[in-house]
């Protein structure tokens, strides 16, 4: 298709031999119910590869030269909040394995209730956990292409396009409303939470926890938090019931000696593969690279929210990939993982909810929530919040920020905050800007302009899509 599906190839896990040899020959066809349920195991959904734009645009981040003057383009473009970042035949990072994705999802949606050998309920569980996924892959695009959700002009404002076919050939497009965009992904966790097993058994796969905290964390970005509370309460109760580890790694011990933390080395703490993580949920990743790049840093007033104890800052160093003079100014570059955990991860789904007790003037749960992860990422005596932190609503809210940029920097989080931020009472007006450190640590300021806030769509995209409505 035009916008564009990429040809796929279904790469299937556990296959039984006879599966692959369905007809016509070379192909693999869905027919059973086995078949499609097998289709959600592709190693495609774990990976989003380059799909990584948000690390680069969030303002905890700061570039270090002479690294950055030779970064590739697309760092350069988005780091310094370009309107255009691709070329007119590149394909989008942002696109493209998402929509990969969605064909398959939406192959499943439309096809399962056709499919032999399986009962109407084993049918729905599948069903479900394709519109649940399709729900997740719709907010990651909505995130990139619509503005943010502003419900005085959602219903105007352009998004994305609504894609419900798995066709190929289709070539006409059109973008839909943020609204209707939102209403789309309601509507597929809706739908799709009923059926969805409550018990967590594998991270690759949608449970309803995960579900439960990805509709929460959409209505917080609505900003009806009255709507997100209980379902991030349900999320994390129903964790308790999962056949797998799912709970916060205590750094206390993992950077101990003999912890799992250690060794570190140029790739930083030695951390688990994300089907091992305790802290996944659900498993989607996007590749690392800037780690080894050294161009990309935490700047200084980031660095500054840390307290001296605070063991998150054995993932980062003063030096560049692999070793070099230390950066100025303070800088510290990510060490670590590799690839970063993005799908449903515990550390957001808690201080999600620690913000929705905020916003709900449940200052006490909101302070609970906190020090729970904090006690899991430093001395238990430097764990508590700060009184003067939790005196207000609007001070427990920007403690709780800031402790997301704490667990968070450098890894995406804080683009998607500053996007809902921007429309939000409490926080709106904020000039956002980035800083590029020359070797002396001469800074050099670049401030966002406020249509940054949204990416544009790729050249590639538009060039097959004749009409269709770019973002300014």
């Amino acid at each position: 298709m035009k916008l564009k599906y990429i040809p796929l190839l279904l790469v299937l896990f556990a296959c039984k031999k006879s599966f692959l040899e369905i007809d016509p020959k070379g192909k693999l066809v869905a027919k059973t119910v086995n078949d499609y349920d097998l289709l959600l195991n592709n190693n495609d959904f774990l990976n989003t590869g380059g799909a990584n734009a948000q690390v680069f645009l969030g303002d905890e981040v700061a570039a270090a030269e002479p690294y950055f003057a030779t970064s590739e383009p697309r760092t350069q473009r988005l780091f310094q909040w370009e309107p255009v970042v691709y070329e007119p035949q590149e394909d989008a990072a942002e696109t493209s394995a998402l929509l990969r994705q969605l064909y398959v999802y939406n192959k499943i949606i439309n096809e399962i209730g056709d499919a032999g050998n399986g009962t109407e309920a084993r049918k729905n569980a599948i069903r479900a956990e394709a519109r649940a996924g399709r729900a997740w892959v719709y907010f990651q695009l909505i995130n990139y292409f619509g503005k943010p959700y502003n419900p005085a002009s959602a219903a105007s404002d352009p998004g994305f396009p609504v894609i419900k076919a798995a066709d190929v050939t289709a070539t006409q497009f059109n973008r839909a409303p943020v609204q209707e965009v939102y209403d789309f992904i309601i509507d597929d966790l809706v739908t799709a939470i009923p059926d969805l097993p409550v018990q967590t058994s594998y991270r690759l796969r949608m449970a309803k926890p995960a579900a439960e905290a990805l509709l929460g964390k959409v209505y917080m970005f609505m900003g009806q938090f009255d709507k997100a509370l209980p379902l991030l309460d349900d999320a994390l109760d129903h964790l308790q019931s999962a056949s797998i580890s799912i709970q916060l790694i205590d750094y206390n011990t993992a950077f101990a000696p003999g912890g799992m933390f250690l060794p570190i080395s140029f790739f930083g703490p030695t951390t688990p593969v994300i089907g091992d993580d305790p802290e996944t949920i659900y498993a989607r990743q996007f590749s690392n690279f800037w780690i080894t790049s050294s161009e990309l840093v935490i700047n200084p007033a980031t660095v500054a929210l840390f307290g001296a104890s605070d063991l998150r800052l054995n993932f980062y160093a003063n030096t560049p990939f692999p070793i070099g003079p230390e950066y100025p100014a303070g800088l510290l570059r990510r060490t670590g993982p590799l690839t970063t955990s993005y799908g449903v991860v515990l550390p957001d789904v808690i201080l999600l909810r620690a913000e929705c007790r905020a916003r709900t003037n449940d200052l006490a749960g909101a302070v609970a929530d906190v020090e729970s992860l904090r006690l899991k990422r430093m001395p238990a005596a430097d764990a508590p919040v700060p009184a003067e932190a939790s005196a207000t609503q609007k001070k427990m809210i920007e403690y709780i920020l800031d402790e997301r940029i704490r667990e968070f920097a450098s890894q995406g989080v804080r683009w998607y905050d500053m996007r809902r931020l921007s429309v939000d009472p409490l926080f709106a007006n904020i000039q956002y800007s980035h800083t590029v450190y020359a070797e002396d640590g001469t800074p050099r300021t670049i401030d966002m302009p406020a249509e940054r806030l949204v990416l544009k769509m790729p050249p590639k995209i538009m060039n097959e899509n004749p009409g269709m409505e770019d973002n300014q």
